[in-house]
This record gives C-alpha cells, sequence and structure tokens, in this order.
C-alpha cells in the first residue's frame, strides 16, 4: 500500500474545493476524459452501468471492454489517418494507447490487441487511481446540481438517458438508427465523366454519375446478387425505415425502382451527350473544402469488398476511393454540428460535454480522442486556462472540426477519422505522397499547440506508483469490484 500512499498524499493537494467531474460512460471515450482529468489534479466520478444493467452487445462489466476486433486498425503514423491518430494520442498521454501497447497482438503495421487484456489494464488503471470514483450505476438524466459533466454514454445508449438528452436537445436531433452511404475522396473521381449540376438547373450542388440503360441493368443485377451482412440479434427488432432503405432491398423491389427512385435522371442533363441519361448517381459534397463527397440515398448492408466492387461499377467512380463505406445498424448520436461548440460544449447547456460515437465519430480510436480532449477541455477550464481547439491540420483536430463546424447538419452521420476530413494541400500531390505531406503537415501543426494543453501535474514517480498498484492489487481487487468481469 506503499504506492497507493504516496499517491494519496498527491492528490490531497488537488483542487479539493472543486466539486468532481462527472463522466458518464465507462466506454473508451469515458476512460480516456476521467484518466486525462485524474492525472491533472481533478476528482472524477465515472459513472458506468454495467456491472448493475448489461447491454445487448457487450459481455462483460469491464471498463473498456472492446466489442470488436481489430479495433485499432492501422498504425502506420506516415500514410494512414488512424495511424496518423495514434500518434497524436501517444504525445498527449492516451491511456488508452498505453493500455493497447501492453495488450498488443502481433499483426504486422496493423495494431492488434489481446481485448481481455487491453479491458483490464484500463480498468485496474482506473480503480486504483485515488482522484478516481467508480460508480456502478444507471444515469437516467443530468442532475441539476453536477456542475461539470461529460457524457460519453456510446451508441448503445440507454432508453432513459437518450430520452433525457432528447428533451435537452431536441428529438430531431438525437438518431437511433445510422443509416450511412458511402463517401468518395474527390480526387478519385473522374471529372471527365461526373458533372456538376443540381436538378432543373438549380446550382451546381451535386455530381452526376450518368448510366446508359445497358450499364444500369448490369448494376442492378449486382446490387440484387452482391452479399450482405446480417443484422445482429440485438439489431433486429429495428425495422428499416422508408425513407432509409437499403439500397440492395430498393433494388430487389423491381428493375425500375431506383431509376424511379435514388437514381432519377430528371432534370439533369448530361453536357457531354446534351441529353438526359437513363440513370445518374448523385454525390453531395460531405464537408465544406469539397474534399469528399456522399452517393446519395445508397446505404447498405453490403459487405465492404463487395460495395467497393459493385460501386465501382458506376461511370466515374471506376477508381474510386472510399473514405467510408456504407452500413446501416442501431447507433445512438446527436447532431453535433448544430448542438455543439468547438470544445464539445452543449451549447444550450454548457456544463455537459459530449465525448465519444455519441458525438457522431465512428471507431474506438475515434471516441478515445474525443473522450480525450473533453477532459482536456475540461481541465483547462476549472484550472481558468484557455485551451483553444486542435489546429484542423491534425488528425485529433480535423475529426473535430468536422463533428462540430465542417460537416453538414442536414446530412451529418457517424465518420471515421480520414485524410478527406484534413484541410486540403496545394499543389497537386496524390496517392501516397499526398498522405505524407498531410502526415508530416500534422505533426508539425500538433507540435505548435501541444505547448497549451495543461501538464499532467502528478510527477513521473507517482505514476509509476500507480502503474505498479495497477498492475498487482487493483487487479487482485478487481473480481470483487467487477462482478462477472
Amino acid at each position: 500500500m506503499l504506492a497507493l500512499g504516496r499517491a494519496a498524499r498527491h492528490i490531497a493537494g488537488m483542487r479539493a474545493s472543486l466539486p468532481p467531474v462527472h463522466v458518464v460512460g465507462g466506454g473508451l471515450a469515458g476512460c480516456e476524459a476521467a484518466w486525462q482529468l485524474a492525472t491533472r489534479g481533478h476528482r472524477v466520478v465515472l459513472h458506468e452501468m454495467r456491472g448493475c444493467r448489461s447491454t445487448p452487445a457487450h459481455r462483460t462489466a469491464l471498463l473498456a471492454e472492446l466489442v470488436c476486433s481489430n479495433s485499432f486498425r492501422s498504425d502506420d503514423a506516415e500514410t494512414n489517418a488512424v495511424g496518423l491518430l495514434h500518434a497524436e494520442l501517444r504525445a498527449l498521454g492516451s491511456l488508452v494507447m498505453a493500455a493497447g501497447e501492453l495488450a498488443r497482438l502481433p499483426a504486422g503495421a496493423a495494431m492488434a490487441v489481446d481485448r481481455d487484456v487491453f479491458a483490464r489494464t484500463v480498468t485496474a488503471r482506473l480503480l486504483a487511481h485515488p482522484a478516481i470514483e467508480v460508480r456502478r450505476e444507471e444515469v437516467t438524466d443530468v442532475p441539476d446540481d453536477w456542475a461539470w459533466v461529460i457524457l460519453a454514454t456510446g451508441p448503445l445508449t440507454s432508453e432513459a438517458l437518450a430520452a433525457s438528452i432528447a428533451r435537452r436537445t431536441g428529438a430531431d436531433n438525437l438518431a437511433f438508427f445510422d443509416a450511412i452511404a458511402p463517401i468518395v475522396h474527390a480526387h478519385s473521381i473522374d471529372m471527365w465523366v461526373a458533372w456538376r449540376q443540381s436538378r432543373w438547373d438549380r446550382g451546381q450542388d451535386y455530381l452526376n454519375c450518368p448510366l446508359d440503360e445497358a450499364q444500369y441493368r448490369a448494376f442492378v443485377e449486382a446490387l440484387r446478387t452482391a452479399e450482405t451482412v446480417e443484422f445482429r440479434d440485438w439489431e433486429r427488432d429495428t425495422p428499416y425505415f422508408e425513407g432509409c432503405l437499403p439500397i440492395e432491398v430498393m433494388a430487389a423491389r423491381g428493375m425500375d425502382t431506383l431509376r424511379f427512385g435514388p437514381m432519377k435522371p430528371v432534370g439533369l442533363v448530361d453536357p457531354r451527350t446534351g441529353r438526359r441519361p437513363y440513370a445518374v448517381v448523385q454525390l453531395r459534397p460531405e464537408n465544406r473544402a469539397g474534399t469528399l463527397w456522399n452517393l446519395v440515398g445508397f446505404q447498405t448492408k453490403m459487405r465492404h469488398a463487395e460495395q467497393v466492387r459493385v460501386f465501382r461499377m458506376i461511370p466515374g467512380l471506376e477508381r474510386a476511393e472510399f473514405a467510408r463505406l456504407g452500413g446501416l445498424h442501431r447507433n445512438s448520436f446527436i447532431r453535433s454540428p448544430v448542438l455543439l461548440d468547438r470544445t464539445l460544449r452543449l451549447k444550450a447547456d454548457p456544463r455537459i460535454r459530449f465525448a465519444g460515437q455519441i458525438t457522431g465519430c465512428e471507431g474506438y480510436v475515434e471516441s478515445a480522442a474525443m473522450g480525450l480532449l473533453a477532459g482536456l477541455f475540461v481541465a483547462a477550464e476549472r484550472a481558468g486556462r484557455d485551451l483553444p481547439p486542435p489546429p484542423p491540420e491534425t488528425a485529433v483536430g480535423a475529426l473535430l472540426a468536422h463533428l462540430t463546424t465542417e460537416a453538414d447538419p442536414e446530412t451529418f452521420q457517424p465518420m471515421n477519422v480520414n485524410f478527406g476530413l484534413f484541410p486540403p494541400l496545394p499543389g497537386t500531390l496524390r496517392g501516397r505522397e499526398r498522405r505524407r505531406a498531410l502526415a508530416a503537415r500534422a505533426r508539425a501543426a500538433l507540435a505548435r499547440w501541444l505547448p497549451a494543453v495543461p501538464p499532467a501535474e502528478a510527477c513521473e514517480e507517482v505514476l509509476e506508483d500507480l502503474a505498479r498498484f495497477g498492475g498487482t492489487q487493483a487487479l487482485d481487487h478487481l473480481g470483487a469490484v467487477v462482478a462477472g468481469g
């Protein structure tokens, strides 16, 4: 208990007069936010309902449980956006990335982890930290006397809390069904084929990819025969909405269904022929920079490899590079570009911040990144410091900007980090060289921003003590605290 005693003496010098920060949700975002606050001298109450109430997707009551394998994806920080995000999180002292290293498995350039080791490591570190109190309870609303709150409840937010969020934000700003259409990088679209035009010449907001009758019929047949992903058991009670049917379901209803639906050519004229095409695929801009384009109405349950194969049949998209592939599943997320400010704070109630997948970011690493930022923003606020958002040239800053200012609020859908979110580079670099240049610019931008980040107040000796305590006594204590873990 010597290590814990030294840590406790250090924590005694913290800002004891301030009320604690309440972090709701023990996933990666909530755990990361709690850790960033605690290591900067702030008391945290971490609320997690698993342990008293489970979810359909989770199997244990451990904090930071990973439901999916290969959750960290690529670790290549030179040419991959998520790998670059890894590097930035490490530079910012991420608990999630540190635990990931301890649980790492051989996987080449990818970062694979032993999910049980990872969750147990995060849980042990948080249980061991004297500044963090873990409460196993369901939070159904935010009490008025909570001065600082971070809601990080993930895509499976409980019904009661989701209803409370809807009351605070407006029911139209909380989605329960995630219908995702593919997104294509602008530089990979063949603009000799595609042209800009809105229907009936009402502007040039859309890109149009034309199909003749033979191309259309082949495309519909490919949709009908493509391999799809089945709903998971806990998603089956969520029916399709007629307004967001999978493209392959519409194709199965009849050969002409799509041509009179999302692929209708009315009001459009192909400038190469001077005639209306037989059918058309429209793309709309996904961000203000115009680097990402969304295939309108093309939400799908096709497997990812099938999506790439089938959608590259569309004229103009033969060499398409996808920033995100489509999907359809249960999800809860808020319309962040409308509701949140640039520091993830709820405009209608500034004591509340949101973090993780409920903000509309997709992926475990992205969720951890938003949790880390939420923790840093609250730590700076409580210390009376100004912390500007990270530069949009960084991976973490590009993702934050997309969620809060850059995405179109009317078409907002969950998004993984990708280089299409970054401000475009001048010049004509493409492919690997373009990605390397974006990563180099991101590293320089992060270095300029890091001095503004509130430093961790715990000295290295205390952190080492906590690590040793977390690795021994906390793990021994885990079975008693986390039932069934």
